[in-house]
């Protein structure tokens, strides 16, 4: 009787003590960086968003990080748990979402977004800037330097991203460039290290590239069956260097939903360009052309945005001057809350 005594004390004391423990012997998943691997680029590969985990995972490996949130390839690191607080957080789509996001993606200067109201919020975007990777697209000379196409459509991007989730919206940036941030300079220089949304590298093949980037938005969009979606793809053209051309948008002729956005963004312009140059007309149009890969494939209706002609003069100020680029997100984002507002 002693005896069974004494053991149910030891046993009741075991639990007591292992209840009273707090939980720090957690188990992380170890994995191997390879040679280019980033902060970003690792936890994408693995499934995880950087928007949540990355001050995790600077903790958990802070003696192993390099300058510029490099990894040393074949080095082992830790994954932050993916039942973390910040994998928790509320989404900044609830009413009840904080005032103010953290967003590494959009650089230093930039990251501390601010939610100024909630006119989209239940609003999803998918924001694709065109080419990158190993194919910069269309190329111009202004002066001594060299635009490239996906680096001015990035910026633009980008610039357009943090405009709509400063609004509420919940907003996917499918191509992306962990270095680079929101940019104020008027060259941007050009580099091949963007990634997929999943952080996979952009394949050089043409073809590859726009259905890892398609395949991207449609396996998002299973997420948020019945609402509101809508998906822009940003470029720059390149035509004659003496052919002067407004922004103009494309669009899947059996969309009206795509078409509708078109539209709502064109007049957003049309107005713009009658306020701030009146004696010039808006040559800017909507036109269907279902050819395009992303047009034709992604799953939520689609515009296709053409800035301009980056081999012109006239057009290149239009995306060189920083404040242009804003501009153009911005305008861009009033057409986009018109078209949310019409939906409902």
């Amino acid at each position: 009787m002693i005896i069974k005594r004494t053991l149910r004390t030891l046993i009741l004391l075991l639990v007591l003590y292992i209840s009273a423990t707090p939980a720090f012997s957690q188990s992380y998943q170890k994995v191997v960086a390879k040679a280019g691997d980033g902060i970003y680029v690792l936890l994408r590969r693995h499934g995880l968003n950087p928007n949540d985990h990355l001050q995790a995972f600077k903790e958990l490996n802070e003696k192993n990080i390099g300058e510029g949130n490099s990894l040393y390839a074949g080095r082992t690191y830790l994954l932050p748990a993916t039942n973390s607080a910040a994998a928790k957080a509320t989404p900044a789509t609830s009413s009840t979402s904080p005032s103010v996001l953290k967003v590494p993606l959009f650089g230093p200067k930039y990251e501390r977004v601010e939610i100024i109201n909630r006119q989209l919020a239940g609003a999803v975007f998918y924001l694709v800037a065109g080419h990158s990777g190993p194919d910069p697209g269309a190329v111009g000379k202004y002066g001594p330097h060299m635009l490239s196409e996906d680096e001015y459509a990035y910026d633009v991007t980008i610039r357009l991203a943090r405009r709509l989730m400063e609004r509420g919206a919940t907003v996917y940036m499918i191509i992306q460039d962990p270095d680079d941030g929101i940019r104020d300079d008027n060259i941007l220089k050009m580099d091949k290290d963007e990634v997929s949304y999943f952080g996979k590298p952009v394949p050089y093949d043409h073809k590859l590239r726009l259905r890892q980037r398609v395949a991207d938005i449609n396996r998002l969009a299973l997420q948020h069956k019945g609402a509101y979606q809508r998906m822009l793809s940003v470029h720059i053209d390149s035509r004659s260097k003496g052919q002067n051309i407004d922004v103009f948008f494309y669009h899947h002729e059996n969309s009206a939903a795509g078409l509708a956005l078109a539209q709502r963004i064109h007049q957003v312009f049309d107005t713009k360009y009658n306020r701030h140059q009146p004696n010039r007309e808006y040559f800017g149009s909507v036109t269907p052309r279902s050819s395009l890969y992303v047009v034709k494939y992604s799953h939520p209706p689609t515009v296709f945005v053409e800035l301009g002609n980056i081999k012109n003069d006239k057009d290149q100020r239009r995306f060189v001057i920083p404040n242009n680029r804003q501009a153009l997100a911005n305008w861009i984002t009033e057409g986009i809350i018109n078209d949310y507002k019409a939906s409902k």
